[in-house]
């Protein structure tokens, strides 16, 4: 059997520092397009590439920020999506239900935690979760079947919320982005059943270690070299791990200046490693499967106790360490030298 690698893209618009500052204010669409010069390098750019080679991804995508902006500009990008052949599936970020009241900036000056489901009470979870069921069928999408929280928070009392509603699926965990402190959740690959739910992990694996002392990384196209990635992928399958999940974002492939996402440039590190990914997906098509998270779970979606934690070299981390610093710094160095475009 093949096995199944899943890019998974969370889809989102930004607060963009409003709670703090009230001279700024939430940014929708070129969060998720990240324009450059008239040129979409975030979602536009992953379509193309994910078009070319003939990769199906799945699109998380954020709902609860339609408390903020009434005119809907979430609902089109969602259609794009669809219409390219990829799965839809539900992201949800608690923090953009602060604005369902007019005193939302004095209520964001005190909240705390706001955007966590950590500790949230199963009732709340719920609501939240069935804004995004509802928001699915005002945009004419099918129920989702997946399901992803912000920030990969989460504890037993979400999967309780996604039973509830007859959510099947989720990718809420990604160990070394976040931990609830619970080792039942400390999971690293696989699939694993958690109140009747199929939780299926960001990879996580360790790219160090010092005696004991194991350090964590999710598998994420901006935090990984395609080095690694191919390492993971292929150690992944030798040890039958049946799925592997990749997390990333349209924001990650573009530098920007500000958080307005007004002085852009692209990222060509974290672009080059997609088109190799992708690449590779489409060159080993009869050891891997480039597929929807809910297409892969569809198909297969046994359980087991497996928890199995990878790692790479030093000798491939250290690089990319490296690679990453450098092209930061000089991302940095070459927007400072662009004037700002008109929000």
């Amino acid at each position: 059997m093949r096995t199944r690698v899943c890019i998974t893209i969370d889809t989102e618009f930004t607060i963009g520092g409003a709670f703090a500052d009230p001279a700024r204010h939430p940014v929708a669409e070129q969060n998720v397009y990240c324009n450059v010069q008239d040129r979409s390098e975030g979602l536009g750019f992953m379509l193309d590439t994910f078009r070319r080679h003939g990769v199906q991804a799945t699109f998380f995508v954020e709902t609860v920020q339609r408390n903020y902006f009434k005119d809907d500009p979430m609902r089109p990008i969602a259609r794009q999506i669809v219409d390219a052949g990829h799965e839809v599936e539900l992201h949800t970020h608690p923090c953009w239900d602060i604005f369902r009241h007019e005193d939302w900036r004095e209520r964001a000056r005190s909240a705390k935690r706001m955007d966590d489901f950590k500790d949230r009470p199963l009732n709340d979870s719920v609501a939240l979760i069935e804004q995004g069921i509802a928001t699915f069928g005002d945009w004419g999408l099918d129920k989702p079947k997946a399901f992803r929280s912000g920030n990969l928070q989460h504890d037993a009392t979400l999967y309780q919320a996604l039973a509830r509603v007859g959510i099947p699926y989720s990718s809420n965990i990604g160990t070394a982005i976040f931990d609830s402190g619970d080792p039942d959740y400390r999971l690293y690959s696989g699939h694993h059943e958690r109140h009747g739910v199929i939780e299926c992990p960001v990879l996580s694996f360790s790219d160090w270690s010092l005696g004991s002392k194991k350090h964590m990384k999710s598998l994420t196209i901006a935090g990984t070299s395609f080095g690694e990635t191919r390492t993971l992928l292929e150690k992944a399958r030798n040890a039958q791990i049946p799925t592997v999940v990749i997390l990333t974002h349209p924001f990650e492939y573009i530098h920007w200046g500000d958080q307005g996402l007004t002085r852009t440039r692209a990222h060509h590190v974290t672009q080059q490693r997609l088109r190799r990914l992708c690449a590779f997906l489409e060159q080993n098509q009869d050891r891997f499967e480039a597929c929807g998270l809910v297409h892969a779970l569809d198909q297969d979606a046994t359980t087991s106790e497996r928890n199995t934690l990878l790692d790479v070299s030093l000798l491939q981390s250290v690089p990319r360490m490296a690679e990453q610093v450098i092209y930061d710094k000089y991302g940095r160095w070459a927007l400072n030298r662009q004037p700002a475009r008109a929000s």
